[in-house]
């Protein structure tokens, strides 16, 4: 049998990690007829059907998976050879970060960044998704909230997260400021993964009792601080996203007192961004931002 063109192989592996023909065109710089011809007749060549495809998208088949596993080890090793000899595109840095995230922190400081590089495109990918770096290879950095451990991927600590006790003006005004060992006593807001758990340590630090139960409990940071602010409860509220909101008065503090989460924010990205010129400025840019974040926390607690 003739050897499959690198073509041919190239376009079968981007599809395979992208789960999408139309997405791994655009990879490729392709239309999806192109990129369609080219996996028909890989499969032909092969007398084997690599996908099985459906209004969502492509699936790999049996012989497919066992195609791209022994495929992509050398692909990607042929991509790591070429790539300093390939054309370079690093005026144009994509970065995928959380929505929250991106509004209360990194949106309001970016035109720094942008006017101190000019020639920088920068590509935010605002989602709640976490990146697959492996699959979504257009994406080259991301900032998460975690621990610090992403197998495979180089993570840089950028700043601490802190909660507080927040609340609307209008529940501060109907029921007054709180001793913080009578806070148990007010209609707390929850978090069903470890909200609670948060709370507890918060009382277990600063005194007073957990409620048997909360007012009401929510699955994301955007509802829960929204609730607060709209009078329903108090909320343990994370401060770089509360921020805003405090600012512009639609949330108080209860208190100066603030606890340190067990999470933090990180810079994260492969391997084979290390040396991507756009990521190594805003890399430094982010690091110093961050810096004069958390001394701003500091010197405001």
């Amino acid at each position: 049998m003739a050897r499959p063109p690198m073509h041919a192989l190239l376009g079968f592996a981007a599809a395979a990690r992208a789960g999408n023909l139309t997405r791994a065109a655009e990879s490729m710089h392709l239309t999806v007829s192109a990129l369609s011809h080219q996996i028909r007749s890989l499969e032909e060549r092969l007398d084997r059907r690599l996908f099985e495809r459906s209004s969502r998208g492509v699936r790999l088949t049996a012989d497919g998976q066992h195609l791209m596993s022994r495929v992509a080890p050398h692909l990607e090793a042929l991509e790591q050879a070429l790539r300093p000899y390939g054309p370079r595109h690093d005026e144009v840095l994509t970065i995928s970060v959380t929505p929250s995230v991106a509004s209360a922190w990194l949106v309001p400081r970016l035109g720094d960044f942008l006017a101190a590089h000019p020639k920088v495109q920068i590509n935010l990918q605002s989602t709640t998704v976490v990146v697959d770096f492996e699959r979504d290879r257009n994406v080259d950095a991301a900032m998460r909230i975690g621990k610090g451990h992403w197998t495979g991927l180089v993570s840089e600590h950028l700043f601490d997260e802190w909660v507080a006790p927040v609340a609307s003006p209008e529940l501060v005004a109907r029921l007054g400021t709180p001793r913080l060992a009578e806070l148990g006593s007010w209609p707390l807001l929850g978090e069903p993964d470890d909200g609670h758990e948060q709370w507890l340590a918060w009382f277990a630090e600063f005194g007073g009792s957990a409620p048997k139960r909360y007012a009401a409990n929510f699955d994301d940071t955007e509802s829960l601080l929204r609730a607060a602010a709209s009078g329903v409860g108090v909320s343990l509220g994370r401060l770089t996203r509360a921020r805003l909101l405090i600012e512009s008065g639609q949330l108080v503090r209860l208190s100066n007192e603030r606890m340190r989460t067990n999470y933090a924010h990180f810079l994260v990205y492969p391997q084979r961004s290390a040396d991507h010129a756009g990521l190594l400025a805003f890399r430094e840019w982010l690091h110093a931002q961050a810096l004069e974040y958390g001394q701003h926390l500091d010197a405001t607690a």
